[in-house]
């Protein structure tokens, strides 16, 4: 019953069921980066307001990753453990409940403490959505649809650019920005609302035993129905369950190339993403003279080319293959970095904002790539806990690397921290050429396949 179950799964036609629990998925997604880009856009207020240094600004985004890594560990070993579906509403209580009281954040120190708890948060969202998504949609669709998913990202930061110049424009400074905050708190509750009518993952039930509860789930997705009362499913069968310890351990042991993978490419794409995010506001615009107020403008054209690269990334997934998009993107990033140093050289703010928008239409495309990748190659009852660890261990790229450049663009100069920039990049594409060679490629594949037909141990 187990495998026929998994085949109906795997061999469904594309239906309303897919593209709700798609959306479900991608809005949640959206707010994660509304979140985190929100901040870029009114970085000038703090200074301003709390008479920060660069250091400091560099701090509130560096924090944001310190949240996200134990989010992503502590609570993706949770969604392995206890389900997918809790984890769901968990991650967005959480959320949406630390994102509000950031609204009324008094002083510096609170608003390190408050952004820290709501990355945590949305820390088990990196893995519980990429692990649920994985699982839901048959294999023909599985890459496209994960990319159209992680593509929502691309969402959030122009709704984050559209609110800012919305409520900076129309209300006091120093109230804008909490109404920003109290406005991602609004929307998460719309997401939670939205995601309840999630069933548990099928796979994850099977991997319980409850089969029973496993065959309801998928004879509701076949017949595309989407509702609480039809998914139901009852508390799975008691089993043994791995220690948060041991999951880890079988992790290190048995997949320490897919570890490892997982691992250098979310190190990559934080360090890179995130690095060049943090370095635009804070160096490249004021080398430049752009005043505040056009910051969210840079990254609302930038963004749009985020979602243009995202869109081109999921196509290729399903023609090329992973094992060709990945390295592409990876490498076309760096070189995006690098057209920006040599934009910013110029003083031209056009050529900046192509040179910007070039480079993030390529690290947009690079992540969702690597995601979907990496997503796909743990087994089951590891899956979340794999994406946790490696998220995990990326988010350090994203906590070093803001740190790195404003240290190197203090000492050395703008054109210096841009090209150690473009490197962090080129860490991703390097790791791609063992996977190349040895690993397993998800185009085409079951994820059970992807486990059982390795040529090595990776």
């Amino acid at each position: 019953m187990k495998y026929e179950l998994l085949n109906r799964l795997d061999k469904l036609k594309w239906n309303k069921f897919h593209t709700q629990v798609s959306v479900a998925l991608g809005i949640a997604w959206m707010l994660d980066s509304f979140e985190v880009t929100i901040i870029g856009n009114i970085m000038g207020v703090f200074k301003k307001m709390w008479g920060l240094t660069e250091l400091e600004q560099s701090w509130i985004l560096s924090v944001w990753f310190i949240g996200i890594m134990i989010g992503s560990y502590v609570l993706g070993y949770l969604a392995d453990r206890f389900g997918r579906k809790r984890l769901f509403l968990i991650t967005l209580l959480l959320y949406g409940t630390f994102t509000l009281l950031t609204a009324i954040a008094w002083n510096y120190q609170a608003l390190l403490v408050l952004r820290l708890l709501t990355a945590i948060g949305v820390g088990a969202e990196y893995a519980a959505i990429n692990a649920a998504i994985s699982e839901f949609i048959p294999t023909k669709y599985r890459g496209k649809a994960n990319a159209h998913v992680m593509n929502f990202w691309s969402l959030g930061p122009i709704l984050a650019a559209l609110v800012t110049l919305f409520l900076l424009n129309a209300l006091p400074e120093e109230w804008g920005w909490r109404v920003a905050f109290g406005f991602g708190a609004l929307v998460s509750l719309v997401a939670a609302i939205i995601r309840r009518y999630i069933p548990e993952s099928p796979r994850w039930l099977i991997e319980q035993g409850d089969l029973e509860a496993a065959a309801k789930v998928v004879e509701g997705i076949e017949e595309g129905r989407v509702s609480t009362e039809r998914f139901a499913s009852k508390q799975p069968k008691e089993k043994r369950r791995s220690s948060f310890i041991k999951q880890t351990r079988e992790l290190i042991t048995h997949y320490p190339g897919r570890l490892a993978l997982g691992s250098l490419l979310d190190f990559s794409e934080a360090a890179g993403y995130y690095g060049i995010f943090a370095f635009l506001p804070i160096f490249v615009l004021p080398e430049i003279q752009v005043k505040e107020t056009y910051v969210p403008f840079f990254y609302l054209i930038a963004n749009i080319g985020g979602l243009i690269g995202g869109l081109i990334v999921a196509y290729l997934l399903e023609r090329i293959g992973r094992k060709l998009t990945v390295p592409l993107f990876y490498t076309a990033a760096a070189g995006g970095v690098l057209l920006l140093s040599a934009a910013t050289i110029t003083h031209n703010w056009v050529w900046v904002l192509v040179a910007f928008t070039v480079a993030t239409t390529f690290a947009n495309g690079s992540w969702i790539s690597a995601y979907v990748t990496f997503a796909e190659i743990f087994p089951t009852h590891l899956r979340s806990t794999g994406i946790g660890i490696s998220v995990a261990v990326g988010r350090i790229g994203g906590v070093i690397s803001p740190l790195m450049l404003t240290a190197i663009a203090t000492s050395a100069g703008v054109s210096a921290a841009l090209i150690v920039l473009s490197a962090f990049w080129l860490i991703g594409a390097f790791a791609m050429v063992p996977w190349y060679f040895r690993g397993v490629e998800g185009k085409g594949r079951t994820l059970e396949e992807m486990i059982n037909k390795e040529k090595v141990a990776v």
